[in-house]
């Protein structure tokens, strides 16, 4: 922690600095186009969250690949079309004035599922003569209603970390200067990690360092895609919230060896793995296991839960060193610049000055 910080001073991951440390959570927009490309609401959705004063806008889980999406009308990046119109994307988003970073993603178990606002949502399966496709995950434990994944093989393995190296590959070509690989939330890294979701016997279960052997090498993937001067951040679970799951004694572990591995910065949320999940309400409730994660020897930040202007104070740099900002940044793209509750014509965008 450095005296003076605050949620407004300037961060700066390998060569990348970046304004502010109050950043967009990736949220899923479900709004892709037919080849999984981002559109036209992606440009004005991400370009109004830049304008707003964000340091970083963090474009929502993008698939590695078509068969580890959530839905279908999820971005993808693993397609030249798809690298065209996220290029498109980043640049909007850098020209605004925010770091333009994209989250990865692999659904495991929780893939092929519907749209929130179609039929029974993301509880509901959507199968292949449907649209929908064969889940992969460690072990054949569904999510919920969803369907049984198939236990992946050594080959899909090795093919999942190809389709890493590629998206991170990808996601430079479209000019993105951040990546983050969303590992939390019950997603194919959180499955391999967690003992309830991986009952392997294999060199990919068993023990806790064991059952961390593939989520290491979906890092190293990313790294060895992903140009050395830029950051890559890691989403985690601070803990399971369900007996039998993951403790934050575990994640902390997992942190420390995910920062030798080549991770910047772990970004923290909770629970999620399984409907039975303790559901949390207490702002700041990620931020608050920040201390134990930069005890690991990593620099932390958290999401969920922040939607009052005093929550950022008490978050950075007291708990952590970056906060991300979900629904209140959907309820108000302009949300940042209201916390900063500066002189509005030294921190609104000069095109909007003529409102003061």
């Amino acid at each position: 922690m450095t005296t003076g910080t605050t949620p407004w001073t300037a961060l700066r991951l390998r060569e990348v600095p970046i304004p502010n440390r109050v950043w967009l959570s990736p949220m899923c927009q479900y709004s892709a186009d037919e080849s999984g490309a981002p559109t036209d609401w992606h440009l004005a959705h991400y370009g109004a969250r830049a304008a707003g004063g964000v340091g970083m806008v963090l474009v929502e889980c993008t698939a590695v690949a078509a068969d580890l999406r959530t839905t279908t009308a999820d971005l993808g990046l693993y397609t030249e079309d798809q690298v065209r119109g996220h290029r498109r994307l980043a640049a909007a988003i850098k020209s605004i004035g925010s770091i333009p970073a994209v989250q990865l993603g692999a659904a495991g178990r929780k893939s092929s599922h519907g749209i929130p606002w179609d039929n029974a949502g993301t509880r509901h399966a959507v199968p292949p003569h449907e649209g929908g496709w064969q889940p992969l995950a460690p072990s054949p434990i569904p999510f919920a209603g969803l369907t049984v994944p198939t236990e992946m093989s050594t080959e899909d393995g090795t093919r999942v970390l190809e389709d890493l190296r590629r998206a991170a590959r990808n996601a430079h070509r479209a000019g993105y200067e951040v990546i983050e690989l969303h590992g939390a939330n019950g997603y194919l890294l959180h499955e391999f990690l967690s003992p309830l979701t991986n009952h392997r016997t294999d060199e990919w279960g068993g023990d806790r360092q064991r059952r961390m052997r593939f989520p290491l090498q979906m890092v190293q993937a990313l790294r060895e895609g992903w140009p050395q001067d830029r950051p890559l951040l890691l989403r985690l679970p601070a803990e399971d919230l369900i007996e039998g799951g993951l403790t934050t004694e575990d994640m902390t572990a997992v942190a420390a060896r995910m920062g030798a591995a080549g991770v910047d910065l772990i970004d923290l949320s909770s629970g999620a793995l399984s409907p039975d999940a303790r559901r949390v309400a207490e702002p700041l409730h990620n931020a608050r296991y920040g201390p134990a994660f930069r005890a690991a020897g990593v620099l932390v930040a958290a999401s969920g839960l922040v939607s009052e202007a005093g929550r950022l104070d008490e978050a950075v740099p007291g708990l952590v060193d970056a906060v991300l900002v979900g629904r209140a940044l959907l309820r108000d793209p302009y949300w940042a610049l209201r916390a900063r509750n500066a002189e509005p014509l030294e921190s609104w965008p000069k095109q909007y000055h003529r409102a003061f």
